[in-house]
């Protein structure tokens, strides 16, 4: 293979092209050739240089497999230097991405053109870090203090256009990038034009008031977070300090957020979400199955949804509804939806119409005949989906997928009543579910590879997040998810309110807490699961009497307007009730339980550690793959901070042994029944081991 970099002089133009597939990523390698050619340009007979690159795009960023490792000579911010500080005019020519140090090559350089379809950003705060080669000190210089602010604190990236507009693309070009590049070089030199150092620009002048302020919003929107807060700071620096000092106050700010737990945490889940798709023991060479024709039964909420994502992905879609008055709510939810997105403005009208259209509604299973896959997704009830599988069985054609949506049932149990059960595989949405990007793709016993082969692949069709999960009730979520509801429940019972309960919660980095997700939920849903079980079999009753007495009072959650909390029908703001207080304080005194103040570290500790340790025995029987995936799991079902890694990797972060400690404190006083350690958890912790290392090497 040879060098990623190379350097040609072009009718008097210097050239260095980048080739390092596939998105010619600043490894060694390519920063060394970049700052190669820079140094033979400044000795060449060269008038102007263009960087460029190969394939499908500009540099899009760092390589990943670098992530972790002691840096290597030269860092980027040397390279992006000496760009910058070369005597001859520099022109960066954009296609596809310039992405976080790809940009910051592109800031280094003196001009900067584009392809009209490209994009450029910096979105390192997604790893909990911020641009660390100039870019929190030369991005205010060229778009200001708020745009600057918003490009990387967002980590979103922006059209070419906006770059223009705002200051941070020079020119924009329909096509013919290369040639349009080497022209404008040309263009420079002929004009005599200096080389524009974004680094000798005055500060950008800025309010002060403007930095407290955009703190106090990143306060609210990213809550505990530390990169936003620290890019703040730079972009601050950055409007009163030269361009020297500056730097310096970046380069402490990277390191800070390199060396944090958040960035951590991030950079984990960079890498278990792209772990999460490889299947254990699965060829490569598998064959998939061709999906293009795809059926959902049942046009409630998650019908609806599931049926959009299809649709959305370009496929034909029967949603099939057992009378017409079910299929036209479920029709009209999803018309409802996409004058959702047209209005805040995701698609055109335009769009909206031709992918509602590829949505046909139906009563009659016959339009199921010719599907490539059909997705059951109606009520939790074991015997109606048996009854649906066995029709599905008798109508659809031989090598279709026959899927259900099921959140707990056993999908071996409804693969045995069709005579083809290596057909049939779970696929668990999350609602709402043209929205939540992940999916358990739940393998039964008999399930087929490339049934789960093909299953994985479409699950990224149709953006989603895929993990694998074993046949267990629940599977792997859901499953956890029991654990940290009873914990909720039984804080609830034993002294703390909703408010104290989802504050401790939300304040520790949850998206949500959990009352206002039962609320949003709906009560009645586990109420009518409870209903379904042996009194036996429904757990602890401290865990769900107060629930139960607020749906038997009509009080269901967010949908009824009173559950946990009240809601304003229009605004849908929430609060605690003196109706709710009484059935809590009723429920508790009939169970002659004293009610206690209990502080927010408890509350967190008991709901967290009651994950990780489910979280242990689902690894260890193997339902889950791999300890990263459920972290995958948790952070993109379930609102679990990302920044903290999931809560496989937040054992490890606070250390098995101290979870291990509280896990047996637990047990000692709330009992053995919840608080059992699992197996695994109690041997890493005695052998000194992270899960991690464990990971590794399951066998040892």
């Amino acid at each position: 293979m040879g060098a990623p970099v190379s350097y040609d002089v072009v009718d008097g133009i210097g050239v260095i092209s980048i080739d390092n597939p596939p998105v010619n990523a600043l490894s060694h390698a390519v920063r060394s050739g970049i700052l190669d050619g820079i140094r033979t340009a400044a000795d060449d007979a060269s008038a102007a240089v263009v960087i460029r690159c190969e394939g499908r795009t500009f540099i899009a960023g760092a390589d990943i497999t670098e992530f972790g490792k002691p840096p290597k000579d030269p860092w980027l911010p040397e390279v992006v230097d000496a760009i910058e500080a070369l005597d001859k005019p520099v022109v960066a020519a954009i296609h596809g991405t310039a992405l976080g140090g790809g940009f910051e090559v592109a800031l280094g350089s003196h001009y900067r053109i584009a392809l009209k379809s490209a994009k450029v950003g910096l979105p390192e705060v997604k790893l909990g870090l911020l641009p660390g080669a100039g870019g929190t000190q030369r991005t205010p210089r060229l778009a200001g203090v708020q745009a600057a602010l918003d490009l990387m604190t967002s980590g979103a990236p922006i059209p070419a256009s906006s770059a223009e507009a705002a200051g941070l693309v020079d020119r924009v070009v329909d096509d013919g990038l290369d040639a349009a590049a080497l022209a404008y070089a040309r263009e420079l030199v002929d004009e005599g034009a200096a080389c524009r150092r974004t680094s000798e620009l005055p500060p950008s002048s800025a309010d002060p008031s403007i930095f407290a302020e955009y703190k106090r919003q990143l306060e609210r929107r990213a809550h505990g977070q530390l990169a936003p807060q620290k890019i703040v700071d730079c972009v601050e620096a950055a409007s009163r300090l030269p361009f020297p000092e500056g730097s310096i106050v970046e380069r402490e700010a990277f390191m800070a957020c390199m060396a944090s737990p958040q960035s951590a945490g991030l950079r984990h889940m960079f890498f278990a979400e792209r772990e999460a798709a490889k299947i254990n023991g699965l060829d490569k060479s598998t064959p998939l199955r061709e999906v293009a024709k795809v059926g959902v039964i049942g046009a409630g909420t998650m019908g609806s949804g599931i049926a959009m994502n299809f649709a959305n992905a370009g496929m034909q879609v029967y949603l099939l509804e057992v009378n017409d008055d079910a299929l036209g709510r479920g029709l009209e939810t999803i018309a409802k939806n996409y004058a959702g997105g047209v209005k805040r403005g995701k698609m055109s009208e335009e769009q909206a119409l031709a992918t509602r259209e590829r949505i046909t509604g139906t009563t009659d299973y016959a339009d199921l005949a010719d599907a490539d896959l059909v997705v059951e997704a109606v009520f939790e009830d074991l015997g109606l989906k048996q009854d649906i599988f066995e029709r599905l069985d008798e109508v659809c054609k031989p090598g279709a997928i026959l899927a259900t949506n099921t959140s707990y049932q056993d999908v071996n149990k409804i693969a045995a009543a069709t005579s083809r059960p290596a057909d049939v595989i779970g696929l668990h949405f999350f609602s709402p579910a043209h929205i939540m990007k992940l999916l358990e793709v739940v393998r039964g016993d008999a399930t087929a590879d490339d049934v789960l082969a093909t299953c994985m692949k479409l699950a990224k069709a149709i953006r989603k997040i895929p993990v694998v999960s074993g046949v267990c009730y629940g599977f792997i979520g859901n499953r956890m998810l029991q654990h940290y509801g009873r914990e909720a429940n039984l804080c609830l019972i034993e002294g703390a309110t909703p408010e104290t309960i989802d504050t401790a919660m939300q304040q520790w980095g949850m998206a949500m807490g959990p009352m206002r997700v039962f609320d949003l939920a709906g009560l009645d849903v586990g109420y009518k699961a409870r209903q379904g079980l042996p009194p036996e079999e429904r757990g602890d009753p401290r865990a769900f009497v107060i629930p139960d007495a607020l749906v038997e009072m009509g009080r269901l959650g967010q949908k009824t307007g009173a559950g946990l909390y009240t809601y304003d029908p229009d605004t849908r703001d929430y609060r605690f009730d003196a109706e709710s207080l009484e059935v809590i304080e009723t429920q508790a005194k009939e169970l002659g339980i004293e009610r206690r103040e209990i502080d927010a570290s408890e509350i967190v500790d008991r709901l967290i550690f009651s994950l990780i340790n489910e979280g242990m025995r689902i690894v260890e029987e193997g339902i889950a793959q791999r300890p990263s995936d459920i972290d995958v799991v948790y952070v993109y079902g379930y609102g679990f901070p990302a920044w903290r890694g999931g809560p496989m990797f937040y054992a490890d972060t606070v250390g098995l042994d101290e979870v291990y400690k509280r896990v047996c404190e637990f047990r000692d006083r709330f009992g053995e029944e919840n608080w059992a350690p699992a197996p695994l958890l109690e041997r890493l912790a005695g052998e000194g081991r992270s899960l991690a290392e464990w990971a590794s090497d399951p066998s040892s």
